[in-house]
């Protein structure tokens, strides 16, 4: 096994850093065995999955993400499903979580209401709801190929969440006590200094926002009013912005954090109702 191992970190270093290729050549070991890393260590000796291996070593070598290779991966403590119509969550994702987690904590919140806005594969709306469950959790997003993804991951972990299919820029939505979302944001300027791995094979429609206007999806939100509190996962070059619109909009106690990269990735709001 350790030669295995050590073929696909070869084979992966120069693209991907030796720290993630041998990350990489352990996932795929694990997928393809079904084995975890310990049994693998003490005395599995299974190479019938070589040629299987380097397909998929090529296809990392497209940079198509392993997430979209083995068509799932573990986030928050769940097995969700994800595919091309998804994004793949993210670790600052994962901090908007915990951010909505300290608060509802700090204030000893009961029964909730709460819509999560652009759900995509439903990581925040399943997470949210596995870690408070006498809320009632919501799910939003226009796509109905996301929706289909985000039930099924509802199913896959036990999660009962609602789902609904609408158009934030343009439909009504119902009033409830908190509202989260890490809509689109990537300003259309910015393609030209992302990876392949993200333009070539991520929902372009779940990215991109014009750059004559970043903050399309956060303004609609913020006008509807149709929560007490907002939580939003925000694009740092766009902070002081939105902090200016939050204040417009008549929000007030805004609060904007770093993520664990130093970047101001987390906003939240509140508005008398």
């Amino acid at each position: 096994m350790k030669s295995i191992i050590d073929d696909i970190t070869a084979q992966l270093s120069p693209l991907y850093g030796r720290d993630e290729a041998r990350a990489l050549a352990w996932w795929i070991a694990e997928e393809l065995t079904g084995k975890s890393r310990t049994e693998l260590l003490t005395g599995c000796k299974d190479t019938t999955f070589s040629a299987d291996m380097q397909i998929i070593v090529s296809r990392l070598l497209k940079k198509e993400p392993v997430q979209y290779i083995f068509g799932h991966c573990w986030w928050c403590g769940m097995d969700l499903k994800l595919t091309p119509a998804t994004l793949i969550p993210r670790p600052e994702t994962a901090e908007l979580v915990e951010a909505v987690d300290a608060w509802a904590k700090a204030r000893k919140t009961g029964a909730l209401r709460v819509l999560d806005i652009g759900t995509g594969s439903g990581c925040i709306a399943l997470a949210l709801k596995r870690n408070h469950p006498s809320w009632h959790v919501t799910g939003l997003d226009i796509s109905p190929e996301a929706l289909s993804v985000a039930r099924g991951n509802g199913c896959r972990n036990g999660i009962e969440v609602e789902w609904i299919e609408a158009d934030i820029l343009h439909d009504r939505i119902g009033e409830y006590d908190l509202i989260v979302s890490n809509p689109p944001y990537i300003a259309a300027h910015e393609r030209a200094e992302m990876d392949s791995n993200v333009l070539d094979y991520e929902p372009e429609r779940a990215l991109f926002v014009p750059d004559d206007d970043p903050l399309l999806f956060y303004r609609r939100i913020a006008a509807l009013k149709a929560a007490p509190v907002l939580f939003f996962e925000i694009n740092p070059l766009f902070s002081n912005a939105m902090e200016r619109m939050m204040r417009e909009e008549g929000y007030t106690d805004i609060t904007i954090s770093n993520d664990i990269y130093g970047k101001a990735r987390i906003l939240t709001g509140r508005i008398a109702q």
